[in-house]
């Protein structure tokens, strides 16, 4: 019997991070959280809202993402501009460096040989039109995650979970991913199971 560990899920009101509460709530004490709901506030865009949220979730053993958000926009739409003013902007601040200050305040934050996981998306692996930003995004985690794994200290570990496009999105998204397998969101869930369950760091799990 695995150790009952506590775990805050940020994104805890999504599609993805309602499937995992309802995948690790039955074996784990969970601590919901959002930008707009849950038991603690952290919008990952603000690094003190990071730090305020996981100093009110208490003491942890995981922390797990499941919030980012990024544009999709045709390249022949994007041009050059000062970060500020890019298009690229919103990926790179909120679910690329969100992610990154996540990770960084939770290091310092959870119990020893604790858990970090991260969301990405197909897009690192597969591109589609409009999508650059996402697959900037997306090979950009993985980079950190891999570099990140080696130097985390008093044995935490820090994973990725790279999903596809989820059946109960498709509706919304179908038409961006023609072709494309949809994984039901439960699958991406046990992703997250995982990586905090197992042993392994660095790594992303690709779920498509």
């Amino acid at each position: 019997m695995s150790q009952r560990l506590r775990i805050l899920v940020i994104g805890a009101s999504g599609v993805l991070g309602r499937a995992i509460v309802a995948e690790l709530s039955p074996r784990h004490d969970i601590v919901a959280a959002g930008s707009k709901s849950g038991d603690v506030r952290i919008d990952i865009a603000d690094p003190a809202s990071i730090e305020a949220g996981l100093k009110a979730a208490g003491p942890l053993d995981a922390v797990a993402c499941a919030a980012g958000v990024f544009n999709f926009h045709p390249l022949s739409a994007i041009k050059p501009a000062p970060l500020e003013l890019s298009s690229y902007a919103l990926g790179l601040s909120n679910k690329l460096m969100g992610q990154v200050n996540l990770a960084l305040c939770a290091r310092d934050h959870l119990n020893d040989s604790g858990s970090i996981t991260l969301i990405s998306g197909v897009l690192g692996d597969a591109p589609i039109a409009g999508g650059s930003s996402g697959s900037m995004v997306g090979g950009a985690l993985a980079g950190f995650v891999m570099g990140a794994a080696i130097e985390m200290p008093r044995g935490i570990r820090i994973n990725l979970v790279s999903p596809g496009v989820f059946e109960e999105a498709m509706e919304a998204y179908g038409p961006f991913f023609r072709g494309f397998d949809p994984v039901p969101v439960a699958r991406a869930a046990r992703g997250f199971s995982r990586s905090i369950e197992g042993l392994e760091t660095g790594k992303t799990y690709r779920v498509y």
